[in-house]
């Protein structure tokens, strides 16, 4: 990332359980480079990706889904290679994905949008419909709302149609881009709490530029590092690096406001 952003940083070493592992990522477009020599480790629980807007964590996201092939380095997801074909395939059954603009057919059903994405992830047959009506009515209480045209839905509802659709096949490792767009604090307190259940048992990484969204649980890790460089140990948490000197209402934004500081001297 280039020098003045900040984002989720671990050990390049890559541990016991890891699902995540980045070793020299790089991510160029054109003469610009987004992403430099990133090194990461990440393992099962709730992770909090942040950092300002044009920071690179969408791109770093997009790399993840395998959407984007990274231009340099080693990346390895659930174990298996997103350069190779047939592994590629394997990691996309087993990952969810929000993006951040979520793309949509008008006139799609609630349901239909998304079982064709549990049809896309090539769940089996006769787990499609129970995980498309489960997943919706986890993703932040949609229920009542499955026969709906998309084109009726407010951005919330829509925003919480993408949670659904990144769900629905129980992610192994599921990557949400600024998701909480268009909640309300309760729906906000309930999609935490949904965090958590997916945390428990697989890995979620979440990227926002808002401090509030990774300042309680479930966000289990949220760090900052100063892009441009790789980390050959994990930093310390951004919460810890917080002081009275540095502007903030709480550990976690001082910390952020610091590591933001050091980034851009």
């Amino acid at each position: 990332m280039a020098v003045g952003t900040a984002a989720l940083s671990g050990a390049p070493r890559a541990a016991r359980g890891t699902k995540v592992e980045a070793r020299g990522l790089t991510q160029r477009y054109g003469l610009t480079q987004v992403l430099r020599g990133l090194d990461l480790a990440v393992g099962t629980g709730v992770f909090g990706l942040l950092g300002p807007n044009g920071a690179g964590k969408t791109t770093l996201l997009r790399t993840l889904a395998t959407i984007n092939r990274p231009t340099g380095g080693a990346l390895r997801l659930l174990d298996c290679d997103p350069a190779d074909a047939r592994q590629r395939r394997e990691i996309r059954r087993r990952l969810g994905y929000l993006p951040q603009a979520l793309g949509y057919y008008p006139n799609f059903t609630v349901f239909e949008f998304v079982e064709y994405f549990a049809l896309l992830k090539e769940m089996p047959a006769d787990r499609v419909r129970p995980a498309v009506a489960r997943a919706i009515e986890r993703a932040v209480d949609l229920g009542d709302r499955a026969r709906a045209k998309l084109r009726t839905l407010s951005g919330g509802m829509l925003r919480r149609v993408g949670i659904a659709q990144a769900i629905v096949n129980d992610p192994e490792l599921l990557l949400l881009d600024e998701p909480t767009a268009g909640l309300d604090p309760e729906q906000r307190v309930a999609f935490r709490a949904l965090l958590r259940e997916v945390g428990a048992r697989g890995t979620v990484i979440v990227s926002t530029h808002l401090v509030e969204d990774v300042s309680a649980p479930p966000a289990r890790r949220s760090r900052s590092w100063r892009a441009g460089g790789s980390s050959s140990t994990a930093p310390p948490p951004t919460s810890a690096r917080g002081d009275g000197a540095a502007p903030g209402d709480s550990p976690l934004e001082r910390g952020y406001s610091r590591v933001l500081a050091e980034a851009r001297r």
